[in-house]
């Protein structure tokens, strides 16, 4: 019986090293740990993804202050707003006016005062460097060091695209260099009056950028007096030539495009400390209205903010005809 069992143990470890060594069964268990290998990297992606999306949004100082906790009558997403006609200097709507926050991106149209008002070449070419890399939100940028393009072409760029390398570059390049620069952001900023306006740096990623909805009203209506940041703030899109590429870049701001909206000058902005902001002048329901929004949540409600505004005006607040 010892012996039976003991060949039945030899007869059955035989079939089973056949089997396993047979083709048919290599290039099943091949196939079978290929679909291992891809379910695992499957589900380690999805718990990646999971881990990202469950990571809390930093709160922006707006929502620290406690700004969004209000509510108004057009249910506006921004915890500041600031609609006034320029003409009249009637405030039509206002919702934390005097709150100064950070301004992000709006900066550069500050930036882009500057570099207008310094008489500098706009044909002067400017090399991106390594200077211009942004080292404090390390935000991308198609601009190398070592690309070349003119004052004017960076001055388009930092306006209609919010290029952060670009509006670097403009200060960095200013006569004196980059504190001059500041100094003279700073300096423009109380010969209009903007007293809660404080700028660190060109480009509008510092949280120390700061100032208020009005301030920034008196900004936008001063700037929309310059045709050249009218005309590049507003541009749709543009192309410059670097080395053997063509790049292309759009507005920031999808308003500019859109037929129902008569748009003179705008600037959007984003950090998280800012939240999504966005000043406008625009011709609504026969006013020339200047309207700032700052600290909205949400990627698009700067934009639902402003059409609920330009709505409610068009219905509520048409310019009055004068009697005949």
């Amino acid at each position: 019986m010892k012996i039976l069992r003991i060949s039945m143990i030899f007869a059955a470890t035989a079939l089973s090293l056949a089997v396993f060594s047979s083709p048919a069964f290599a290039r099943q268990h091949m196939a079978a740990g290929k679909k291992t290998v891809v379910k695992a990297t499957v589900s380690r992606k999805k718990i990646k993804l999971r881990a990202r999306a469950e990571v809390p949004a930093r709160p922006s100082f707006g929502q620290i202050a406690g700004l969004h906790g209000g509510s108004d009558e057009l249910s506006l997403k921004s915890s500041v707003a600031y609609v006034i006609d320029q003409d009249t200097q009637e405030v039509l709507f206002s919702k934390n006016d005097n709150a100064i926050l950070p301004i992000a991106s709006i900066t550069k149209l500050m930036t882009g005062l500057v570099i207008r008002e310094s008489n500098l070449s706009l044909d002067e070419p400017i090399t991106i460097t390594n200077e211009d890399v942004d080292m404090e939100k390390g935000s991308s940028s198609r601009l190398r060091p070592g690309t070349t393009l003119t004052r004017g072409e960076l001055l388009h760029l930092a306006l209609m695209s919010s290029e952060n390398r670009a509006a670097h570059a403009l200060g960095r390049t200013y006569p004196q260099g980059l504190s001059a620069f500041i100094q003279q952001m700073n300096a423009k900023a109380k010969q209009l009056g903007m007293s809660d306006t404080n700028y660190a740096e060109p480009t509008g990623l510092s949280s120390k950028n700061q100032s208020s909805a009005k301030d920034l009203a008196t900004l936008v209506a001063y700037a929309a007096n310059d045709a050249m940041l009218r005309e590049l703030t507003t541009s749709g899109g543009t192309a410059v030539e670097v080395g053997n590429h063509t790049l292309k870049y759009r507005s920031t701001n999808r308003l500019v495009t859109n037929p129902q909206w008569n748009i003179d000058l705008q600037k959007t902005g984003y950090i998280s400390e800012a939240g999504q902001c966005l000043v406008m002048q625009a011709k609504i329901a026969g006013r020339k209205l200047v309207m700032v929004f700052l600290d909205s949540a949400g990627k698009l409600s700067r934009i639902a903010d402003a059409e609920r505004v330009r709505r409610w005006v068009e219905l509520r607040h048409p310019a009055q005809q004068p009697q005949t």
